[in-house]
């Protein structure tokens, strides 16, 4: 039987590619709803133009032929829908951050373990770049020996006339580690195989944008695991010259020779999704750009067989309640 599933909230673009990889896994998407009107509508009907929106949330939450819900609306209220749509015998697919607060991070676990409903989140750094497809392939096949820290770096571009207000509150998006870093925390537990970490430093700022106290530009967070450490840095300071939206980078040190990703653009080459792999024999740059995608794949697998080949939950809630605590320590308040 074909998956089905709907979206509620399409506040954030990531939308577009989780819907659009939820097609491609072979799933029927039949509805959506969301609050008002947001800018990213226009470009969502572009891509989805035969998909109806629904009266109401509670609609397709009612329906018994949906089996997912999607969410990527304002990301405070994501939680509070998440455990809406399991309660209703739904499972759920999130944008990130899934939760903005331990308190709905300590929801959604009980209502998973409640319901025995999947939780998930489209780290979309990770499950929609093919150049860590090709990089998680030179890891298992020991190209680099056993990883022992990563270095990740994720720039954007602020623009800021397409922002909506919420974009700049800290409470309504979470603050920048508990956003945009959560994709490099879900990287370094990934690459060094660690279930579990401490944040070791964590720091936000506004250096650039003055004039929107609400908006943290930086942040950074060093984590260390029995397994390894890591360090992770965050902005937005992409620059107007650049031909995207981030210069985003991942560094995989390995004990026999390590892994450089180049993910989006490569300053001075032609392409996107460049692997750099240096080691005792090789030392090369590869083309990964047709490496691929296969989370969203064994995530309708997972949902279908109640297993976890795509990612854990386990190591969902781990994301979450690390970029949470580091975001606490980086505000100086109490864990």
């Amino acid at each position: 039987m074909t998956l089905r599933f709907a979206a509620i909230g399409i506040d954030h673009r990531h939308i577009y590619g989780m819907a659009a990889n939820m097609i491609d896994a072979g799933a029927d998407f039949v509805g959506w709803w969301t609050e008002g009107y947001p800018g990213t509508e226009e470009g969502f009907l572009n891509r989805f133009p035969d998909v109806p929106r629904a009266d109401s949330a509670e609609a397709l939450l009612a329906d018994p032929a949906i089996d997912l819900i999607l969410l990527s609306g304002i990301p405070r209220d994501r939680a509070g829908w998440a455990v809406k749509a399991m309660e209703a015998g739904k499972d759920v697919l999130s944008d990130k951050p899934g939760c903005t607060t331990m308190e709905q991070l300590d929801a959604i676990k009980a209502t998973v373990s409640a319901t025995g409903r999947i939780w998930s989140i489209d780290f979309s750094e990770r499950f929609e770049v093919p150049a860590v497809t090709r990089a998680a392939e030179l890891v298992a096949e020991g190209a680099i020996g056993r990883v022992v820290q990563t270095l990740g770096i994720g720039p954007h571009r602020l623009n800021r006339d397409t922002r909506p207000d919420w974009f700049f509150d800290r409470d309504a998006y979470g603050g920048i580690l508990t956003d945009i870093a959560s994709h490099q925390i879900d990287q370094f537990l990934f690459f060094t195989g660690s279930s579990d970490a401490e944040v070791s430093l964590a720091s936000v700022a506004n250096y650039a944008n003055p004039d929107d106290p609400g908006l943290q530009d930086f942040g950074e967070i060093a984590l260390r695991s029995d397994r390894g450490r890591g360090y992770i840095r965050v902005d937005w300071y992409t620059p107007d010259a650049l031909p995207t939206w981030g210069d985003g980078r991942l560094t995989i040190l390995g004990t026999e020779g390590y892994i450089e990703l180049r993910k989006y653009v490569d300053v001075g080459s032609d392409g996107t999704d460049h692997v750099i792999l240096v080691n005792g024999d090789r030392c090369e740059k590869i083309d990964a750009s047709d490496a691929e995608l296969p989370f969203f794949a064994r995530f309708v697998a997972d949902l279908r067989d109640r297993t976890e080949t795509a990612m854990s939950q386990a190591h969902v809630f781990k994301v979450c309640e690390l970029s949470l605590k580091a975001q606490a320590m980086a505000e100086g308040a109490p864990e």
